[in-house]
């Protein structure tokens, strides 16, 4: 479920110190998704279809069959043609240039139970970095509450490719409506998660992402009010060279601790253990970005030894998302570096078993790249 924050008087009472409330002092203009251009610019249209006969709607249902045949391997060809052209399925089709479809979206609606089936989710592999994904989503939840005013929750079998963006767009294991309501309508996949989602009434989904950004930044001008960030005091002469003789620092001597708001009894909040450690959800966030990026299909699942014969001759150090994942979940990385190092050994595996033009390689290199970005981020935080 999309979650729409909620301002709240108490937000006045935020306070912030540190180098991140400077920060945010001049907050940036987060730059327009490329998908978000082209779909201002005319570039590509989003439009629902249906098989009502029509050459102009057969000819769009013929690229969406096409576009999910070709990303979505796994799925038999006849099963995917025959939902496609289903007279009860329902479309929404991203258009580029005229009829060539680039992206789109099959589901059957089921408005007397109040949820609808998404069976098949893809975009052209070439444009899946430029958000064509997320701004379908939004665009289809729009168009279901316009089509389909009474049908707010969305089922859909997720593989373990497709689970991460689901999450990212508001989806959830936790199945919520009850099981009488949808059992025995939607087809069970073997080896596929069962995800739902629940919209919001009040929410315009076209808009929500322009909500959301303005209520942060509302969020973040309390913040800036409050913050003291801009006064830089004197470091503490105790840790001079040759000056400390041993005796403990009192926290109410220590400049600008007092004027931040800090009491002694916040000491013993800081000392009190939490569930999880600061590296465990670094961890977390890292694995679930990693498994959500549109690059990352060769690397969640361990290599089938049946379709690549020889993978098991070469690597003798197998690792994958789904086997850091299940780590994870089962404590086996007592650090953030223990976790890196298999992250970095999926990359260095695949490079190993593939060559330098093949496109396992390149996506290792740029899924590597964009790790490292991410764990800048997550030391910058820290140091913060």
């Amino acid at each position: 479920m999309l979650v729409v924050l909620r301002l709240q008087r108490c937000v006045t009472y935020v306070t912030i110190v540190g180098s991140l409330a400077h920060r945010l002092q001049q907050p940036g203009v987060k730059p327009e998704k490329a998908a978000h251009v082209e779909l201002r610019k005319g570039i590509i249209q989003i439009v629902p279809v249906e098989n009502d006969g029509k050459p102009r709607s057969l000819v769009l249902l013929t690229g969406l069959k096409t576009l999910f045949q070709k990303q979505l391997p796994k799925m038999p060809r006849e099963y995917i043609a025959r939902l496609v052209y289903d007279s009860n399925s329902r479309c929404l089709a991203i258009m580029k240039r005229g009829l060539k479809v680039v992206g789109g979206i099959c589901f059957r609606p089921f408005p007397q139970r109040g949820f609808a089936e998404i069976v098949f989710f893809a975009t052209t592999s070439v444009d899946q970095v430029k958000g064509y994904g997320s701004m379908l989503m939004d665009h289809f939840k729009q168009h279901i509450k316009e089509a389909y005013p009474g049908m707010m929750h969305f089922l859909t079998y997720a593989d373990n490719y497709a689970v991460g963006y689901f999450r990212k767009q508001g989806f959830s294991k936790d199945i919520t409506l009850d099981r009488s309501v949808w059992a025995g309508y939607i087809k069970d996949y073997e080896g596929g998660t069962i995800m739902q989602c629940t919209m919001l009434r009040k929410v315009n989904y076209l808009e929500a992402r322009d909500l959301i950004t303005q209520q942060r930044e509302a969020i973040l001008e309390k913040i800036r009010e409050k913050s003291r960030s801009h006064i830089v005091y004197d470091g503490l002469p105790q840790f001079q060279e040759g000056v400390w003789d041993g005796r403990p620092l009192d926290p109410k001597d220590i400049p600008g601790l007092r004027e931040s708001g800090w009491t002694p009894s916040m000491a013993a909040l800081v000392s009190r253990p939490s569930g999880k450690s600061a590296e465990r959800n670094a961890m977390e966030k890292l694995l679930s970005d990693l498994q959500g990026h549109p690059l990352s299909w060769p690397f969640l699942q361990p290599v089938n030894g049946e379709e690549v014969v020889d993978y098991y001759e070469v690597i003798k150090k197998p690792m994958d998302f789904n086997t850091m994942e299940h780590k994870l979940d089962t404590n086996q990385y007592p650090n953030l570096d223990a976790f890196l190092a298999d992250a970095q050994l999926v990359f260095e595996n695949c490079r190993t078993y593939n060559p330098d033009d093949s496109i396992y390689h390149k996506n290792s290199l740029k899924l590597e790249k964009f790790l490292k970005d991410q764990v800048k981020v997550y030391q910058l935080k820290k140091e913060d």
